[in-house]
């Protein structure tokens, strides 16, 4: 693998960070090496034997997330159906990369696996960024199925230099704010949370997009520091943010997603055996429909938890909704050169997305 930025391939890492990854790496390793030396111990499999490969599987979601709980039943069936082959550890909560830094560290094996966001790494994939526009998604079955559909259909060669296992994606996006939003013009000039396409989406509406993870826009808000965030219901709950805002407002045409990658490291993918790497793709076939039914199950839980909170839920009204829609719509255009520019086939995702949708 060069490390070396790579003009052909956009996910090629740029020299400053590989020397990111390398101050990361001088300061952890004594550490894991302590953790992983205490975790070998007791990590024998049924029949004593110790498993043929342990894992690591960064996740930026904190322990107590649906997806961190869903990510652990994939890792342990991956372990059962390789009868005590394969274990996986995994580190929840960013405490092994941070959520930007979670693709590059697997990129350079400070991980072998991790997950989170594809806009933490602004520039990275600029195909796949096309799934986060909004689209007007109905909820997080449908994104995350289409998610699946377009990198398979793609196959974003951003995406080489690390093995894609699959993709999962919110439901649809909506702003959570500190003071009500009743007309478009009362979101202009505000300070808004918002990565990636997110952000883009934020300054069409007149805001001004505050680039953030979603581990450090609790304390954003609390604070003050931005008014408010561009997230799914689910993170109101799963990320404690409704305790900190006090206004929900569904806004229709934003309906944008964020689509989340699990990823292997190339280094580490290419030792399994291919018994186990057809583990690996059947489980993780299985898994897309489930964290896709669990970011609805939990946009429903987050309105319950707003609700009972006390916090004010409401829908903007549709000549308002049109306004914001017509704001967007330049962004689709946008993108599409952007990416022409690049050679990828902009006009065509753009396209597949409509299709799947049935537009």
């Amino acid at each position: 693998m060069n490390s070396k930025t790579d003009p052909d391939n956009p996910a090629a890492p740029p020299q400053a960070r590989s020397k990111t990854i390398v101050a990361t790496l001088l300061t952890f390793l004594p550490l894991l090496g302590i953790l992983i030396a205490g975790i070998a111990f007791v990590s024998c499999s049924k029949d004593g034997d110790r498993p043929e490969f342990r894992l690591t599987y960064s996740i930026f979601f904190p322990s107590t997330h649906v997806h961190t709980k869903l990510a652990e039943q994939w890792a342990e069936e991956i372990t059962r159906r390789t009868q005590g082959r394969v274990v996986i550890d995994i580190y929840s909560g960013a405490v092994l990369s941070s959520a930007s830094e979670n693709y590059d560290c697997v990129l350079h094996g400070v991980s072998d696996l991790g997950m989170s966001c594809f806009s933490y790494s602004r520039g990275l994939f600029p195909l796949v960024e096309c799934l986060d526009l909004p689209h007007g998604y109905p909820d997080g079955k449908t994104a995350t199925s289409i998610a699946n559909d377009f990198i398979n259909h793609f196959q974003p060669k951003e995406l080489a230099y690390t093995h894609f296992l699959y993709a999962h994606a919110h439901g649809p996006g909506l702003l959570a704010t500190q003071a009500p939003v009743q007309a478009l013009a009362d979101v202009r000039g505000l300070s808004i949370r918002g990565t990636g396409i997110t952000a883009m989406i934020i300054n069409a509406l007149g805001a001004n997009a505050v680039g953030m993870s979603q581990p450090d826009t609790f304390e954003a808000l609390r604070k003050g520091v931005v008014n408010g965030t561009l997230c799914p219901m689910e993170t109101l709950k799963g990320w404690k943010q409704g305790e900190v805002i006090n206004y929900v407002t569904k806004i229709p045409a934003i309906g944008y997603t964020t689509t989340m990658f699990v990823v292997m490291n190339k280094k580490t993918w290419e030792k399994l055996p291919d018994d186990i790497k057809k583990i690996f793709t059947e489980v993780s076939q299985e898994w897309i429909p489930k964290h896709g039914q669990a970011w609805d199950d939990a946009d429903d839980e987050g309105t319950q938890f707003v609700t009972e909170l006390g916090k004010t839920v409401t829908a903007i009204a549709p000549e308002e909704n049109q306004k914001a829609s017509e704001a967007l719509e330049p962004l689709f255009d946008r993108w599409a050169q952007e990416v022409k520019q690049k050679n990828l086939p902009g006009l065509e995702a753009l396209v597949f997305i409509n299709n799947k949708l049935g537009r």
